[in-house]
């Protein structure tokens, strides 16, 4: 199966607590989206830099978001974003995850929550897959708890592995096998 095969993606999909649930993000997000994408510290570990407009938050949503082969908005129970979660293809057996979200959530749960139930069903989805990813920051801590908490393995440090926003940076390498056990 296909990164970019839309049809066959679930629309939405409810996490067992039923606080959030994740959907395809569409453009009419772009209000709640600029919540988190004009925030410094939500951006600060991110690739991206902050929004400065909502013009430049449409053309992002537009060229960026819509045109992703795998991203979901986390969304409360009433609907409304509170971030995104995506799946980046890495080679054919392996793929990358990634999140972001507005910080008024943050130590919540809600990253976790988005986090396991991506996990717990991305080699249903992809069963290629062997292995699950994500490079993170050594200086995002929290971060590293969400991926700890669902079980991922940390790997170890890749020293020097990442050039962002002008400085070389140090990332954690951490994985998920389908053979590992969801926590």
């Amino acid at each position: 199966m296909e990164m970019d095969s839309h049809e066959t993606q679930p629309i939405m999909t409810s996490s067992p607590q039923g606080r959030i649930s994740l959907r395809p993000m569409t453009l009419s997000d772009v209000d709640d989206y600029m919540v988190w994408a004009t925030d410094p510290k939500v951006a600060r570990f991110c690739s991206w830099e902050t929004c400065k407009s909502r013009d430049e938050g449409i053309k992002y949503i537009t060229d960026s978001v819509l045109t992703h082969p795998w991203l979901r908005a986390i969304c409360l129970e009433d609907d409304r974003p509170i971030g995104y979660i995506l799946i980046m293809p890495v080679d054919k057996i392996r793929k990358e995850i990634g999140y972001v979200l507005a910080r008024k959530y943050w130590g919540k749960g809600f990253a976790t929550e988005a986090v396991r139930l991506v996990t717990a069903e991305i080699f249903k989805e992809f069963p290629e897959i062997e292995r699950l990813e994500a490079l993170v920051d050594v200086e995002n801590v929290g971060s590293q708890r969400v991926l700890e908490k669902v079980g991922f393995t940390r790997e170890g440090v890749m020293r020097r592995f990442y050039f962002m926003k002008g400085s070389v940076r140090d990332m954690i390498m951490f994985s998920f096998l389908p053979s590992d056990p969801l926590k």
